[in-house]
């Protein structure tokens, strides 16, 4: 599937709102060992089948399936992410993303910005996780 190709697909799962065929497209596309991390709560997930299992579970366990809206779509080569933990002095490691993307002249034009704090996990995902430090956590 070329770039064009797979934000056709992306655009067509988030404008279904179908939970299960997401998770069914996601699967597809996923390695056999990938591995899914929630670095705010401590959590990695490996290998397909478990994470597909963990995502399966969740409306059953957390009482509620969630909702996914697409705000954009950035192909590979057109913006950096970058991953950063922040301490606003507080104590409190904060995660931190941010998305830069450049122009044709290689200048930031855009930057987005995302940030949450640490949680707690629930314990019905523990089966599926192998747990380990969340970030920032002292």
């Amino acid at each position: 599937m070329n770039d064009d190709e797979m934000v056709a697909r992306i655009r067509e799962l988030y404008e279904s709102n179908d939970m299960a065929a997401f998770a069914k497209a996601q699967y597809e596309m996923a390695a056999e060992d990938m591995v899914n991390e929630f670095p705010q709560s401590g959590e990695r997930f490996r290998g397909r089948d478990n994470i597909a299992a963990m995502n399966q579970s969740y409306s059953g366990n957390a009482g509620t399936t969630p909702k996914a809206t697409l705000r954009r779509i950035l192909k590979p080569g057109e913006a950096w992410v970058i991953e950063s933990t922040i301490d606003y002095g507080d104590g409190t490691p904060v995660s931190g993303i941010s998305i830069i993307e450049n122009g044709p002249d290689g200048k930031v034009i855009r930057q987005t910005d995302y940030f949450a704090n640490p949680f707690e996990a629930p314990a019905w995902r523990s089966k599926y996780a192998e747990r380990k430090e969340p970030v920032g956590a002292r």
